[in-house]
């Protein structure tokens, strides 16, 4: 029996040996017949058809390792501190600030004052440039501004600065020179406000009663008022009735202290003594009210009879 896939053959048995041996002679008068079935079979397929080896092989991704182009670099990522960043503002000229300045609105004057004492002019509060000096009774022009202790005055147009407590809205009484006098005068009030004060107490009482008449109420002595210059009738209170008045009072006491023995002078919560004359006016705590604060009135201590008049 033929096992299924062999192609039956009828060779003699000489053509067997020659097939064996791979002989390419022919075979006379014989003739080879196939199995159609049989030749067809998956077997003899495959034996017959030639499969190239590329065949066979898996399909290779061909992709180019040789660069065609150099790549387009791509801008680094901007980081989001520098998105938002302001940007750095161009200096300014020194000729573009002076252009500015001349174009600035002058500052709106709403009055005049005078100066107390010689003045320091600034350019601004604190930080300012020193610009000149006010001699004492110089009358400026100001705003009304205030910023701290720094009062706003115009010069030549422009906004300048000076220690608002040098400002009055009167002219400051010249000092008393040598051939001058100061009136020792009894008030015509009568004497009894000065019962019990020192001689240096007297002085600055009648100075004050020739000078400013309108003014009628003094503070003297007050014995039951301990730590205080009139427990011992070293002090002198002036009732005034107006700010410009207290100021020109102060600032005539101030300029002849020597005269009239004075030691001290508390007028709007500013102190003024000889010892630290050289600081000028300085500034007090505030005290609760404007008695205690003297808004209202010029507060005068005195040595006891030092006074020259």
């Amino acid at each position: 029996m033929i096992q299924p896939g062999l192609a039956k053959v009828v060779i003699p048995g000489a053509a067997v040996a020659l097939v064996a041996t791979g002989s390419a002679a022919a075979l006379p008068a014989q003739h080879v017949k196939l199995d159609p079935s049989i030749a067809s079979s998956s077997l003899q397929l495959s034996r017959d058809t030639t499969i190239s080896r590329d065949a066979l092989r898996p399909p290779i991704s061909v992709t180019s390792t040789i660069p065609s182009a150099a790549p387009t670099p791509k801008a680094s990522p901007t980081a989001k501190h520098l998105k938002k960043q302001a940007p750095i503002p161009t200096p300014t000229s020194a000729k573009t600030r002076a252009a500015a300045d001349l174009n600035a609105a002058p500052p709106k004057v709403s009055g005049t004052k005078y100066t107390t004492t010689d003045v320091n002019l600034w350019s601004l509060p604190l930080t300012g440039v020193l610009l000149d000096v006010l001699p004492k009774g110089t009358k400026v022009s100001v705003t009304g501004k205030i910023d701290g202790i720094w009062a706003e005055v115009v010069s030549d147009g422009k906004s300048r600065w000076v220690k608002a407590q040098y400002l009055s809205a009167t002219k400051p009484v010249a000092s008393v020179g040598g051939g001058g006098s100061i009136s020792q005068a009894a008030c015509k009030s009568g004497s009894a406000m000065e019962s019990g004060l020192t001689q240096d107490a007297i002085r600055v009482h009648r100075a004050i009663c020739a000078m400013f008449p309108d003014i009628s109420t003094y503070g003297g002595l007050r014995s039951g008022d301990s730590g205080s210059e009139h427990s011992s009738g070293r002090a002198v209170d002036i009732m005034i009735n107006s700010s410009s008045e207290g100021q020109e009072i102060a600032d005539w006491l101030k300029a002849n202290y020597k005269k009239l023995g004075v030691s001290q002078l508390i007028w709007e919560q500013h102190i003024w003594t000889v010892q630290r004359s050289s600081e000028g006016w300085r500034a007090m705590e505030d005290r609760g009210s404007a008695t205690a604060n003297h808004m209202d009135h010029v507060h005068v201590s005195v040595y006891g009879n030092s006074g020259t008049v």
